[in-house]
């Protein structure tokens, strides 16, 4: 006699979920369908990107070989012209524009190497911490967060004649070291002081780009080093400090960079003066396209963007073959 066990149906296994297959017009319209949503959100950010990068360069670069106040109606076209009174040919400009370059030039070697002697051995110390680490990194990581108008007149309170530098010198009995006149009111003082405002500054990233990669390294190797007998200092300069190198290429660049382009400390803390001594290429470039009143140069201050434009570019890539030859 068969059993109600006996008599239920076997199990069926389940059997694969066959999807449906999409005829191809289907595919095509799904995947145009989702390529028109990736350009709709897409499209603001391109747009912007059009109006205010490539129409600017572009724009910027034909009113660089033209004649133009800003309000005129039509631009007057002197070909290569502002070019040539830039490099030379203008007994108004050449001078003006020589003593920035060469102001510009102590910048761009003065910051970026600075701002290497003092962020590696600072981030070869903070690593070395164990306790505090963090807050010790905060604490020089402020000048960068607090970087900003604010703290560029702080630096020309600190500065000047009765400011705390000459207040401090004086208070560690070295008042003779004290400037009369001010840090930025001597034109022998006012362009190093800028630096070392500019590397005050610069030497947070960096320092925290070194502290980054050192705290990658593979430790095996500095164990390594010192198995075989190396000290501190020979581990750091023969191990640590090759390793570094790409952070250092990186360093530079963003310094030569800044040190280029930036003129706005140079704008709040000096204007250029005393006198020419702190007057800067890009610093020159902003007077003449806004600070010279209705004059006619706006051309050549398109056209000195540019010579700062290709001097970047030289700069940049001196560095990089000078950096591969030391690696």
């Amino acid at each position: 006699m068969a059993t109600d066990i006996d008599a239920a149906p076997a199990a069926v296994p389940p059997q694969p979920r066959v999807q449906a297959v999409k005829k191809p017009r289907a595919r095509f319209r799904e995947r145009r369908n989702e390529a028109a949503w990736g350009y709709l959100f897409v499209a603001p950010a391109v747009i912007l990107f059009l109006i205010m990068g490539a129409y600017t360069v572009i724009y910027g670069f034909g009113l660089s070989f033209a004649q133009w106040n800003g309000f005129w109606p039509e631009w007057h076209w002197r070909g290569f012209k502002n070019y040539s009174d830039l490099l030379g040919g203008s007994p108004t400009y050449w001078p003006i524009v020589r003593k920035a370059a060469t102001n510009t030039l102590w910048v761009v070697i003065g910051v970026p190497v600075l701002t290497v002697l003092i962020a590696f051995p600072l981030a070869i110390v903070l690593n070395s911490v164990k306790r505090f680490q963090g807050i010790l990194r905060s604490i020089y990581f402020v000048p960068y967060v607090t970087t900003g108008i604010a703290v560029y007149f702080a630096w020309n309170y600190i500065l000047e004649p009765g400011g705390a530098i000459n207040l401090l010198l004086k208070a560690v009995g070295l008042g003779s070291l004290q400037e009369p006149q001010g840090w930025l009111g001597n034109p022998d003082t006012a362009l190093p002081t800028m630096i070392v405002v500019m590397v005050w500054s610069a030497v947070p990233v960096a320092m925290l780009l070194y502290l980054t990669s050192l705290q990658s390294l593979d430790s095996s190797l500095i164990e390594a080093a010192q198995i075989d007998g190396a000290g501190w200092l020979r581990t750091t300069t023969s191990v640590i400090w090759p390793l570094m190198k790409p952070i250092t290429v990186v360093v530079i660049l963003l310094n030569v960079r800044d040190s280029l382009q930036g003129f706005q400390s140079f704008l709040i803390m000096t204007n250029g003066g005393p006198g020419d001594s702190t007057s800067v290429l890009g610093l020159e470039t902003y007077r003449l396209a806004f600070l010279n009143e209705m004059s006619p140069t706006l051309g050549l201050a398109s056209a000195l963007g540019w010579l700062l434009f290709l001097a970047a570019l030289v700069v940049a890539f001196i560095n990089q073959r000078a950096m591969r030859r030391i690696g």
